[in-house]
């Protein structure tokens, strides 16, 4: 499961697509509405692959998390974010049972569960050997296109013309070079 080229925006609601890059900025497409916007560097960015959640022992990255509840509610949403605090915390207990009960705070477990929700109605959140697939059919398309081009692009081999004159050799008369003038100097 991947979620390559999503971001969080800090202040902003939702989950973004990163489609395009500028200078100054990245050009993110919203995944719930799909409205194209900038986000500059003053805004806090974050990837969904760089986040994890704290537990008793190491951190498990939100990726992880994913796998789990995707597998669990069969590819399908999971509880609605809009839940009470304790469902929602007993649904992740259920999920990742070691998650740090003090460091995790209710609206940390919300943003999960609606972020999962999101990624599934958008349609980015894909068993890994789907997405293996495709991207194998990508490149086997991206393969054959540059294979189409280079043919285009490749020079042809030219073909000697054949002259009126079969079989007899041409002779090419030197041209005459122009001698350098002598005499006279300058400036007189």
């Amino acid at each position: 499961m991947t979620v390559k080229g999503i971001i969080a925006i800090s202040g902003k609601s939702g989950l973004f697509k990163v489609v395009a890059q500028g200078k100054n900025n990245v050009i993110v497409e919203a995944l719930a509405d799909k409205k194209r916007f900038p986000a500059y560097a003053t805004d806090r960015i974050s990837a969904l692959d760089d986040i994890s959640i704290f537990t008793d022992s190491e951190d498990k990255s939100l990726v992880e998390i994913f796998e789990t509840i995707y597998k669990k509610e069969g590819g399908k949403n999971c509880i609605s974010p809009k839940e009470d605090a304790k469902k929602l915390a007993s649904y992740l207990a259920e999920v990742l049972p070691d998650y740090d009960r003090e460091k995790v705070y209710p609206s940390d477990i919300k943003k999960i569960f609606m972020w999962y929700n999101l990624l599934i109605d958008a349609g980015e959140l894909k068993e890994e050997a789907v997405v293996e697939e495709k991207e194998d059919k990508a490149k086997k398309v991206e393969t054959a296109e540059k294979k189409t081009t280079a043919a285009k692009a490749a020079p042809k081999a030219v073909k000697p013309k054949a002259s009126a004159d079969k079989g007899k050799a041409k002779t090419s008369t030197p041209k005459k070079v122009a001698a350098p003038k002598s005499g006279g100097s300058r400036g007189k």
